[in-house]
């Protein structure tokens, strides 16, 4: 494995991890992890870049190293406002190449129409967005909301890393032993009483009151002014909260249809976490597309 090193930086008020790849001096590559996922979560797709990069890929916050946002409830504008101060920090004047995975592909697609200036090239893996919602849909999700403050949601935890690793099977059963070993190790650690926690606030699990307004998501991706590679994999899962297949596929292709310069690709033989299952055929997308 390409060796990787943790550098904290203080980011809104909060000490936030940012894990490095490659040399300082090469071109800079900034990736972006997904919901209850960490940034070593890119270390197989990273071992299969041909070119020497800088990849720099934070956690984001209330995941692993980084500090709990302190709040009872995450906002997903601060992923963005958050990116903005990461940017700003390791690139403040050039336009920078943004990969995100699924919740960081959405945050990675709305700051590049947001900050178009500040995106060079977008690849956004599995980053569908969420179903549209309705307003009738407000007063019970706002009930909804007000029931988990008063009981907050937990994460379990686990008696073995091993145990950890399993999990992360059972989610993903094409992730070999070997890479959930690897995983189990940066999305769990130990605590004083020797079992094992996952690091994320378990607030992200929180139901959110705020309802997803597509088509002011649509109105930020129509603004994106640098090329974007899109993936998918043929395997997803995202039927799961997108709906039936075939509204869902309709849905998606329209939203696709707002992003002016965009090349769509397929991963094959691969579900959701894609740059878990084939990283050797995504790292050539991503550099071939990066070229």
């Amino acid at each position: 494995m390409k060796p990787s090193h943790s550098e904290f930086i203080t980011v809104r008020g909060l000490r936030y991890h940012i894990r490095h790849w490659g040399s300082k001096d090469a071109p800079r590559l900034f990736m972006l992890h997904g919901w209850m996922d960490v940034s070593a979560s890119f270390q197989f797709v990273v071992d299969c870049l041909q070119r020497d990069w800088h990849v720099i890929a934070p956690d984001w916050r209330g995941f692993g190293l980084t500090d709990n946002s302190g709040s009872d409830t995450y906002w997903f504008p601060d992923y963005i406002g958050d990116l903005d101060s990461i940017l700003q920090y390791y690139s403040p004047k050039d336009a920078v190449n943004l990969l995100g995975h699924s919740m960081g592909g959405n945050a990675a697609a709305m700051y590049a129409g947001v900050r178009p200036e500040r995106v060079k090239r977008l690849i956004n893996l599995e980053g569908f967005g969420m179903p549209a919602a309705r307003p009738e849909q407000a007063p019970g999700r706002y009930a909804g909301w007000l029931d988990e403050l008063r009981q907050p949601p937990v994460l379990r935890t686990y008696a073995t890393q091993a145990e950890v690793a399993a999990r992360l099977q059972k989610t993903n059963p094409r992730l070999t032993d070997e890479r959930a070993r690897f995983l189990s190790a940066h999305w769990a650690a130990q605590n004083d009483e020797g079992r094992w926690n996952i690091l994320g606030d378990p607030a992200h699990k929180m139901i959110n009151p705020v309802l997803y307004r597509v088509e002011e998501v649509m109105a930020c991706w129509q603004a994106i002014g640098a090329p974007v590679l899109w993936v998918e994999a043929d395997e997803t899962d995202v039927w799961r909260w997108m709906g039936p297949k075939g509204e869902a596929r309709i849905e998606i292709d329209r939203r696709i249809g707002f992003i002016r310069h965009v090349t769509t690709a397929m991963l094959k033989d691969a579900g959701h976490m894609l740059h878990h299952d084939q990283p050797q055929a995504l790292a050539d997308m991503v550099e071939q597309f990066l070229a």
